[in-house]
C-alpha cells in the first residue's frame, strides 16, 4: 500500500512516524496544483490537509482506493467524483476541540484586557517614568455576568459555552441551520444575539447560510463594546465591512480566520485607523501540539480500518 502525504507543512513538527508502519510512505512539505498528479501518481492514499482534490485528479488515478482528510472540513474534495470513482473520502474531527475553546478565551483577553498596549507600555519603559505605581489607560471589564452569544453550537461551540458559564457568563446561541436545539443553553434568533450580547464567538462552518452573515447590517445590530471573535470560517465575515466598522464604531474584532489565506498584503485590515480593537491569528487556534497529535492518530485510524 502505498501513501502519501501532500502537504506536511500544514502539520508543523509532528510525528509523522505512524503513516510509515502502515505502507510506503512519502511526504511532500507543499503540493502545488500543477504537482498534484506527479505526487500523487501510483499511490492509493492520499492525505491532504488543504491541497484540492478535484475530479480531475480523482478520475487521472484510478488505483486511489482512499482520500484522508487531515482535518475536519471537506471542501477541498470533490465528494461526488469520488463516490463515482468508488474512492472513500474520510475526515476526522473532534480533535481540536480543547485546542480552538482554548485560543478563543486567548483572543477574547488580549482584547478585552488590551494586552498588547500594556505590554508595550512597558516594554518602551513608560512604566518606569510613571510618577504611579500603576497605569490603567486602557479600561477593562469583567466578563463575569456579561451576555456571551455563540454562532455555531456544534462540538466546539459547546466547549466553549461550558467555559463561558464557568467565568459567570449568560450564554445564548444561535443555530445557523435551524436545526440546533440545545436545552442547556438559550436559542435566540440572529439579530437578537448580535444587538444584545456583549461578547460574540463564530465557531460555525461556511455554507450557503453562513457565506457573508456577518454584513454590514448584522455589524450594525452591534452594542458599544462588543467582542466579536471568528474561530469558524473567514468567509463567514465580510471582511470589508468589519474593517469600516472597526473605524467606525465602538467594537472590537479577533479572527484566527480569513477568506483568503495565507492572507494578502492588501487586506483592508492592515489599514484600519483603530488597530487596538483588532487582533488576528494566522489559523492557529486548531494547532497545539496535543491537537495535532490526535490529529496524525485519526487519520491513521482511518487507513487502518480501510485496510481491513
Amino acid at each position: 500500500m502505498k501513501i502519501v502525504l501532500l502537504d506536511a507543512l500544514t502539520l508543523g513538527d509532528s510525528d509523522l512516524s505512524e503513516f510509515a508502519t502502515l505502507g510506503e510512505f512519502t511526504r511532500y512539505d507543499a503540493t502545488e496544483p500543477d504537482q498534484c498528479l506527479q505526487h500523487i501518481a501510483d499511490n492509493d492514499i492520499i492525505i491532504t490537509n488543504k491541497v484540492v482534490i478535484d475530479e480531475a485528479i480523482i478520475s487521472a488515478n484510478p488505483q486511489l482506493k482512499l482520500i484522508c482528510i487531515a482535518a475536519t472540513g471537506m471542501n477541498n474534495v470533490d465528494l461526488v467524483a469520488a463516490k463515482k470513482a468508488n474512492v472513500s473520502v474520510k475526515n476526522v474531527s473532534g480533535y481540536s476541540t480543547e485546542s480552538v475553546a482554548q485560543a478563543t478565551f486567548a483572543m477574547l483577553f488580549q482584547l478585552l484586557h488590551q494586552q498588547r498596549y500594556y505590554d508595550h507600555y512597558v516594554m518602551e519603559k513608560k512604566w518606569c517614568d510613571s510618577p504611579n505605581f500603576t497605569h490603567i489607560s486602557r479600561p477593562f471589564t469583567e466578563i463575569k455576568s456579561k451576555r456571551w452569544g455563540i454562532i455555531g453550537l456544534g462540538g466546539i461551540g459547546r466547549r466553549v459555552a461550558e467555559l463561558a458559564t464557568a467565568f459567570g457568563c449568560e450564554v445564548c446561541y444561535f443555530s445557523t441551520s435551524g436545526q440546533n436545539n440545545q436545552a442547556d443553553y438559550q436559542q435566540v434568533d440572529f439579530k437578537t444575539l448580535l444587538s444584545q450580547c456583549d461578547i460574540i464567538t463564530i465557531h460555525a462552518p461556511l455554507n450557503e447560510q453562513t457565506q457573508d452573515l456577518i454584513d454590514a447590517q448584522a455589524l450594525a445590530l452591534l452594542k458599544p463594546g462588543a467582542i466579536m471573535l471568528n474561530l469558524g470560517r473567514g468567509g463567514i465575515i465580510d471582511e470589508q465591512a468589519m474593517a469600516k466598522s472597526l473605524d467606525e464604531q465602538d467594537i472590537y474584532h479577533g479572527s484566527d480566520v480569513l477568506a483568503v489565506e495565507p492572507m494578502q498584503k492588501d487586506h483592508p485590515y492592515f489599514d484600519i485607523k483603530q488597530q487596538h480593537r483588532l487582533v488576528l491569528t494566522p489559523h492557529t487556534a486548531w494547532a497545539s501540539s496535543e491537537a495535532r497529535k490526535s490529529l496524525v492518530a485519526l487519520v491513521a485510524e482511518n487507513i487502518k480500518a480501510e485496510s481491513i
